[in-house]
């Protein structure tokens, strides 16, 4: 699954250029979100000047910060739009390298249960899914790189929590707190989908193998057999969404109050009228990226768990490999 790009001369330019030119770009992009917030200070701080002292702030001066915002953001999206075509050539070279490492031993494969699906439509979607959680991964890190020293200078603007009192930096800790709990949680309610996922590829493996069968063979996919697989298909999909609906209740409800925990760490400070409105935004805004960053797991919990039964399929095709270039040594001894 990955010596077979990375470790491998034919796509090293891939694999090791690409590999740098995507953690580059998205560092770059990061840096333009750093300056938009930043331009959300000024541009906040301007609206609440025009609208406690009318007159004071020009229409040219107004519109020059709009101006600013689309330059930004106009660089932004074409930067978004040119790294999410390369990473789908990049992943796609991916599948390719795994592609051709599976065909190349596919006479000691082939018997595998599902193998014609595992070559076929597991490495698609171990190397799609791999996408999506290497870049989020790579942007969480890198977010939190930027936006937490900018965190913890804002931080300065909030000396006291509710309840609690004066703490030194306190939004940092609210967010590494708020974070934490958030990933153990659904780490806990979680913990059985793994292993789920990994039985229903099983179960809709052998129900697609019949099917397959049943186009060349007039004996195979009659309708006892086929209800009974469809039976167990239906049954782990259904023990599979009882387990989802619980994890859904908390991965929800855990994202939806995040969203006020900020509010309710300055709420002594805005009540004091402490902080601007600027000031205000960017540290809302700040706070949102740090927190995101740290709740990685939280976000991408459902896909990892996807993710980690792909894996184990495909990694039955590599150990059989593996025992197969064993037995042939062995046999040469």
């Amino acid at each position: 699954m990955f010596k077979s790009f990375f470790l491998n001369k034919k796509w090293l330019h891939w694999s090791l250029l690409g590999t740098i030119i995507i953690f580059g770009v998205t560092w770059y992009k990061v840096q333009l979100d750093v300056k938009i917030n930043e331009w959300f200070g000024g541009f906040y701080d301007t609206i609440q000047k025009a609208l406690t002292e009318p007159g004071v702030v020009t229409f040219e001066e107004f519109l020059g910060y709009l101006l600013t915002f689309a330059g930004i953001a106009g660089t932004y999206i074409v930067v978004a739009v040119i790294l999410e075509f390369y990473i789908r050539h990049y992943v796609f070279r991916w599948r390719t390298a795994m592609n051709d490492y599976y065909m190349q031993n596919w006479p000691g494969i082939r018997h595998i249960e599902g193998a014609a699906q595992r070559v076929q439509e597991d490495t698609m979607r171990f190397a799609k899914i791999m996408e999506g959680l290497g870049v989020a991964f790579i942007r969480s890190v890198m977010t939190l790189i930027a936006f937490l020293p900018i965190l913890w200078g804002l931080s300065e603007h909030v000396t006291e929590l509710p309840w609690i009192g004066a703490v030194d930096q306190a939004l940092v800790f609210v967010a590494i707190v708020s974070a934490t709990f958030g990933t153990v949680l659904l780490a806990i309610v979680g913990i059985k989908l793994p292993g789920l996922e990994f039985k229903n590829q099983m179960v809709e493996a052998a129900y697609r193998k019949e099917l397959v069968l049943g186009e060349d063979q007039a004996n195979r996919a009659d309708p006892p057999t086929v209800r009974e697989l469809y039976g167990n298909v239906r049954k782990n999909y259904f023990n599979l969404y009882k387990h989802y609906l619980y994890f859904d209740i908390a991965k929800w409800s855990y994202i939806q109050f995040s969203v006020i925990i900020p509010y309710i760490a300055m709420a002594p400070t805005i009540v004091a009228g402490a902080i601007t409105l600027g000031v205000l935004q960017q540290v809302i805004r700040a706070f949102s990226k740090v927190e995101d960053s740290f709740q990685y797991l939280v976000h991408s919990w459902a896909t990892i768990v996807e993710l980690m039964s792909i894996y184990k399929r495909l990694n039955a095709f590599e150990k059989q490999i593996g025992a197969d270039d064993s037995h042939e040594l062995g046999t040469s001894a």
